[in-house]
């Protein structure tokens, strides 16, 4: 609950570096204006009494220590606590009193260690200094320094409430970092994954067909060429996905596949795979995302048809619509690993995060006819 809490901008910035050294010297010189002698906290009564030198060494006890409260917050807490006493006994009564909550609510938000300690030994010192005004001062009740401890309670608290969301802050943006990596951890793994696995594949179902075309040479030299065509393609893409994790790279182009799923119809043809391609409408320039997740949908779709069911009839069908892409791919083959559940692969589980990250439809499976099928209906610019 902490972490949805919203902090007011001043005391977010509590934890500069910038307000002790000017606090510091504002209560100095404030506290020696002549109009504002006596003007200050007032704590058992004591009767005022004109500045000396002992009104000068507790003034600065009380403000000096502030510049260095960052660093030191307990030291700056002693001091400013021992100023606070002498001020008081002495009557002087100087502005510089206000430096006491402001040392607490330093000390909550900043101590690391000792804090316990630091809180029974600060009660029990209020103790024998309240006994002494309460003796030797007047007009002060108990109730009033009932409620004189009771508010520099709250200072501490409210510093320890403020070093406590500052810790759920940090946390929370440990958080968001670490789920940020992870994601996109998770996105070049996929991206490799799109583009390694459907070339290599290619690759090594062309490589394999050469070993039994030794005795057609010109067809062993065919099978060898469409097989250093996919590796140059592989190595086209791979620089492409480099390009695009690239934080400098211009979002303009960050989708330019929406025109490139021929060659990847041609490629598989090359590897063997009779495919049947239709493409309805003209890919628009602005659809975003959704042109690349199209040819993400038709490259894992044939990739997985030339792993499983490879020799099969199969088809591609893409729809260039004004408000969406709709993409099937269908073979006649099993399409997946016998045994193994529709789209339970990484690669198809992907396509589905990807398509559902757009507010699209996508759905793979077996057809009626015992082949397998994938549809994916993709908004342009991720419009449902």
């Amino acid at each position: 609950m902490i972490d949805r809490l919203r902090i007011p901008e001043p005391w977010r910035r509590f934890g500069g570096t910038a307000w002790p050294f000017p606090l510091a010297l504002l209560l100095l010189v404030a506290s020696f204006l002549p109009a504002l002698h006596n003007n200050g906290t007032q704590l058992g009564g004591m009767p005022d009494r004109p500045f000396d030198a002992l009104a000068v060494v507790a003034i600065a006890l009380q403000c000096l220590p502030l510049a260095v409260s960052r660093r030191w917050p307990l030291l700056c807490l002693v001091l400013v606590v021992l100023g606070f006493t002498v001020d008081q006994l002495q009557g002087y009564h100087s502005l510089a009193g206000t430096a006491l909550p402001v040392a607490l609510l330093n000390a909550g938000f900043r101590l690391e260690r000792y804090r316990g300690a630091t809180t029974l030994l600060l009660s029990l010192a209020y103790v024998p200094l309240a006994l002494v005004l309460f003796r030797f001062g007047s007009g002060e009740t108990p109730a009033g320094f009932v409620m004189f401890y009771i508010a520099l309670v709250l200072a501490w608290v409210l510093g320890t409430w403020l070093r406590s969301v500052r810790a759920a802050e940090a946390e929370r943006r440990r958080r968001v970092a670490e789920d940020t990596r992870t994601a996109e951890r998770t996105r070049i793994a996929r991206e490799l994954h799109d583009v390694v696995t459907h070339h290599v594949t290619a690759m090594v179902v062309q490589a394999e067909a050469a070993r039994y075309l030794t005795a057609a040479p010109d067809r062993l030299d065919q099978s060898l060429s469409a097989v250093t065509d996919t590796g140059r393609q592989a190595i086209s893409d791979l620089r492409h996905l480099l390009d695009l994790l690239n934080p400098d790279h211009g979002a303009e182009t960050a989708t330019p596949m929406a025109g490139r799923i021929l060659p990847l119809v041609e490629q598989t043809r090359r590897a063997g795979q009779p495919v049947e391609f239709v493409e309805e409408g003209t890919p628009a320039d602005s659809a975003g995302s959704a042109g690349f997740v199209a040819h993400r949908v038709v490259q894992e779709a044939l990739t997985n048809a030339l792993k499983h069911a490879h020799g099969s009839p199969t088809s591609v069908e893409v729809h260039h619509g004004e408000e969406e892409i709709t993409v099937e791919v269908g073979t006649d083959g099993p399409g997946t690993p016998a045994g193994s559940p529709a789209g339970s692969g990484r690669g198809l589980a992907g396509l589905r995060e990807r398509v559902d990250a757009l507010g699209g439809d996508f759905t793979a499976g077996r057809r009626a006819d015992g082949g397998f099928a994938v549809r994916a209906r993709i908004p342009v610019e991720g419009r449902p």
